[in-house]
């Protein structure tokens, strides 16, 4: 699962990914996820961050918070 997330997006925690997609590439991974998804061991949750909402990520420790337009945490 983590290779394909790689290829969308940048891990930013060993479970957590960042990505910056457009709906057709969403669409995309969210496909390749759910091909992999073990659904009774599993669980992959989607949260969509609007603009405004993005201008209120606050880090603490090391890396920035990305700056992308549209971003979707995995």
């Amino acid at each position: 699962m983590a290779k394909v997330l790689t290829n969308y997006g940048h891990r930013v925690q060993k479970s957590v990914f960042e990505c910056d997609l457009d709906d057709r590439n969403y669409l995309k991974m969210k496909k390749e996820i759910e091909k992999l998804l073990k659904r009774e061991e599993d669980s992959v949750r989607y949260y969509f961050l609007c603009g405004r909402c993005q201008g209120h990520i606050e880090v603490s420790g090391l890396g920035p918070a990305r700056e992308e337009e549209e971003l979707i945490i995995v």
